[in-house]
């Protein structure tokens, strides 16, 4: 309950309850608890499983989308962390936060993380065990988390939806030959067979665009403005050796070869009312041709609310970079369940519960935040309401209304300035 609200990024630690304990005796209960060798990451994430099968709609489509992406975690006047990691170059220094997070096909809402691994300098701290090595490859670290999900029992198929740094043809296969469905988003420089010709992926997208086979499938928004989405689709044929990023012995490991893969190349592409392309995505599927190529398109778009779920970790809601916990394991588990709180407020968000309306607006109001003409909530400001809505409630425990109103009476003529009337 304590982290269904937004942090301001001055607090220390979590914000406590009006209840018999004081805050800092809340705060400590915390810290033991995130201490805990007894509390378990595979554990914490248990309740997050649940909320997602519950959450997936009975009569959909029968996909369901689990976004992958990675996000750093930066503490640079945190002395105490001494376990960072350095991260894109040796003055970046942090934690490196994956996360797999289920997202509904139709409306692209999300649904719960499914995994979280937060890598240190001395360990991965994942909610899957066993946790991947700390010298393993992101990718490397893909295929145990796509089986790990496919154990959860869903029921529904998993498709994975990565960005460009997924764009491995060695990857693809194996993926390919373990059974799962990818969206992957490809790499301008990829070479492919392609109508019997070995050709880069920008000449294709050119040949298709003279040829006339992009059609217009929705009206979207970019940067604000309206637009359209523009899909094409064709297939191509991955047939050359993989070549693998990893080094032995400080030489670059050799090209593997491997069977050719088909796959699907769907180009999407918004352009606005003249008809300029204003944004281009080239996306690489093995999903069977009942998937039509606008609904791939789509399901690449809703990959954003992965970046919306880091955004209310970090500045827009939880203030993850201002946690004050000295060890990347302890980091882990108060990330499970700032996580939980996330769920319930995308759960209101979506509730279609004829009470649920009126309490978003309370919440709204109860958050003070300024919200663009149009929008009637966000999560950050759902967050930050049920912060205060919660306390009240709390209060209302062990104060009755009319003692409230006498407490206040008393305090106002304090407050007022004399004779102010």
């Amino acid at each position: 309950m304590e982290h269904l609200h937004t942090v301001p990024s001055l607090a220390a630690g979590l914000s406590a309850l009006p209840g018999t304990a004081n805050a800092f005796a809340s705060t400590q209960a915390a810290w033991r608890f995130f201490a805990n060798g007894r509390v378990r990451l595979p554990d914490l994430v248990a309740p997050l499983h649940d909320a997602a099968r519950t959450a997936l709609p009975p009569n959909g489509d029968g996909y369901a989308l689990v976004v992958h992406d990675w996000s750093s975690l930066n503490y640079p006047r945190h002395r105490r962390k001494r376990d960072q990691a350095t991260l894109s170059h040796d003055r970046d220094r942090g934690y490196e936060l994956a996360t797999a997070l289920l997202v509904e096909t139709g409306a692209g809402r999300p649904l719960a993380p499914l995994e979280l691994r937060l890598r240190s300098a001395d360990a991965v701290y994942s909610t899957r065990l066993p946790a991947p090595a700390t010298d393993a490859t992101r990718l490397d670290q893909l295929l145990p988390t796509l089986r790990a999900i496919d154990a959860l029992g869903l029921p529904v198929c998993a498709v994975h939806v990565i960005d460009r740094e997924a764009d491995s043809v060695g990857h693809y296969r194996v993926w390919q030959a373990d059974g799962h469905r990818f969206v992957v988003r490809a790499d301008d420089a990829r070479r492919l067979l392609w109508q019997g010709r070995c050709v880069l992926l920008p000449e294709v997208v050119a040949t298709l665009a003279a040829a006339g086979a992009f059609a217009d499938c929705r009206s979207v928004q970019i940067q604000g403005s309206p637009a359209r989405q523009w899909v094409a689709e064709t297939a191509v044929v991955l047939e050359r050796p993989a070549r693998p990023k990893q080094t032995v012995g400080g030489r670059r490991r050799p090209p593997v070869p491997g069977e050719p893969l088909a796959l699907r190349l769907v180009v999407s592409q918004v352009r606005n009312t003249q008809g300029t392309v204003l944004a281009q995505w080239l996306l690489l599927t093995n999903l069977p041709a009942s998937v039509d190529a606008a609904t791939v398109a789509l399901w690449y778009y809703w990959r954003w609310q992965v970046e919306s779920f880091f955004r209310l970790l970090k500045g827009a809601a939880q203030q993850v970079e201002q946690w004050q916990q000295a060890t990347a394991e302890a980091l882990a588990k108060r990330l499970l369940v700032a996580a939980m709180a996330c769920v319930v407020v995308w759960q209101l968000a979506v509730s279609p519960q004829p009470a649920a309306a009126p309490v978003r607006r309370l919440l709204v109001r109860l958050s003070g935040r300024q919200l663009r003409r149009g929008v009637e909530f966000t999560a950050p400001a759902l967050l930050a309401g049920l912060m205060v809505l919660l306390p009240m409630l709390e209060l209302l425990t062990q104060h009755d209304p009319e003692e409230l109103r006498e407490l206040a009476q008393q305090a106002l003529p304090i407050l007022r300035p004399p004779n102010s009337g």
